[in-house]
């Protein structure tokens, strides 16, 4: 006997659909999908089954593509097929395949659910799958909204499975003499959700045998905070946000002020596309020098006399580079435009090694200067440095034309600048004269930038 009141009892508490909406399933033929097939079929639902094949399992992707094709004839209601190139897709975005595959299914998803007619696509995801979702986010670092686990219903996509446990799910299959096919990477441990749901989850089990009712508590506690957060930061969005013809104003002493700080003015500023990374380097320069920036995929943030300054960035094709926090003496990391390598020397260590040459991608620096974090960016109104071999400042916009830079060049040329506000170096043509290496230096800073695909090349 399926639950077939729980079943209803739980779309209709949450709100999932009305009756008379069309439904889209996802069914890749295990226990979790069948069971809400079947549950979806005696409710007498309007719905159609969409399944997906990644190619990664050989004959057994096409024994589940089968299955499902066989199990929505038994049922009489339509069937959805799309194949995948899940590996080149991996290859060619650089995902994992796991995230490959997500990204395929759910963009699919929703083409067939607008194209088909549908009103919302069913997950049958259930309460281990949420208790999972909980420790995987804690395992790899979340904020609040990572702690609620997976939601009944987030926008067309609904969940009608997670009333239950995959126990229970297991016990109604083989009490209904149900069919199904088993996914044989779901008894891989080389995917971090398996290792949770094949090695910890047993051990938490033992510790507490009614673990997923005791999950559903925490998850409603951490879904309840988070209101309560949403709530706390639309109010203090409304009050620290402040419009001017400039931009809108964040009041630095108000900031400052913020307890916990890091987390309000993240969340504030999270629309704006400000990681929490980005905003915990924004708090660390609030008592530096005015005229500093930083950037997100949509905006930027300047750093004034008494405000921080938000604009939108009006052209995405001419956006700044986003900056580039350096908080250590020794890296290397990648760049759209190259390699950018640090390396920290004594200096009799240097000498023994290195030889002063003419390479204006590679810049040497009294380490003891240097104060963290540095930015990486590219120009802005109003820099000026002194080049080395210079003892006076100079425009960099001067600079540029000296050195005869092309206006299509300027905004791509990388400038690094230190904790202070002052350009060190810029990247492909001078370094700052404050920064070279004197009789008084006792470390030097090795800065390195390696296959720069931008192109400096000077007017005639």
């Amino acid at each position: 006997m399926l639950p077939l009141q729980n079943f209803k009892d739980y779309i209709s508490q949450n709100a999932l659909f009305i009756t008379n909406d069309r439904v889209l399933l996802a069914v890749s033929g295990g226990r979790d999908s069948v069971l809400m097939a079947h549950l979806f079929k005696l409710s007498g639902y309007d719905f159609g089954i969409a399944h997906c094949n990644f190619n990664l399992r050989g004959e057994e992707s096409m024994r589940d593509e089968h299955f499902v094709k066989m199990l929505s004839a038994t049922l009489d209601v339509p069937f959805y097929v799309q194949h995948f190139q899940t590996k080149g897709y991996a290859a060619a975005h650089k995902v994992s395949i796991q995230m490959a595959a997500r990204d395929l299914r759910y963009q699919w998803f929703e083409e067939l659910r607008i194209r088909e007619g549908y009103a919302f696509i069913a997950l049958a995801q259930h309460q281990d799958d949420a208790i999972e979702t909980v420790l995987l986010n804690l395992t790899r670092g979340t904020g609040i909204a990572g702690l609620h686990g997976i939601l009944p219903k987030r926008g067309h996509l609904i969940r009608p499975l997670l009333f239950l446990s995959r126990t229970e799910i297991n016990e109604l299959m083989e009490r209904a003499h149900l069919d199904y096919v088993e996914d044989s990477s779901n008894l891989s441990t080389n995917y971090a959700r398996n290792k949770i749901r094949l090695k910890v989850l047993p051990q938490l089990k033992e510790i507490n045998g009614n673990l997923e009712v005791t999950f559903q508590h925490n998850i409603q506690r951490f879904a309840d905070t988070e209101l309560v957060l949403q709530k706390v930061v639309a109010d203090l969005s409304g009050k620290l946000l402040v419009k001017k013809q400039d931009g809108v104003h964040l009041s630095i002493a108000e900031v400052k002020s913020l307890s916990p700080q890091k987390l309000l003015l993240f969340e504030v500023l999270k629309p704006y596309g400000f990681s929490e990374h980005l905003v915990a380097d924004v708090l660390q320069a609030l008592d530096k020098q005015s005229g500093i920036s930083f950037f997100s995929t949509s905006h930027q943030l300047t750093l004034d006399r008494e405000d921080l300054i938000l604009v939108a960035l009006r052209d995405k094709d001419a956006m700044p580079r986003q900056h580039l926090m350096v908080h250590s003496q020794d890296l290397t990391t990648v760049l759209p435009e190259g390699e950018l390598t640090m390396v920290t020397l004594p200096k009799s260590k240097f000498e023994e090694t290195h030889s002063f040459k003419k390479d204006h991608f590679e810049a040497y620096l009294d380490a003891e200067k240097l104060i963290y974090p540095l930015v990486l960016r590219n120009r802005q109104n109003g820099d000026k440095f002194k080049p080395i071999g210079m003892s006076s400042f100079k425009k960099l916009s001067d600079f540029f034309i000296d050195e005869k830079v092309p206006v299509t060049s300027k905004d791509d040329i990388p400038i690094l600048v230190n904790g202070n506000g002052e350009i060190i170096w810029v990247m492909g043509l001078r370094q700052d004269n404050r920064y070279k290496i004197t009789p008084a230096t006792k470390n030097v800073t090795i800065l390195t930038f390696r296959n720069l695909h931008i192109t400096i090349s000077k007017q005639s």
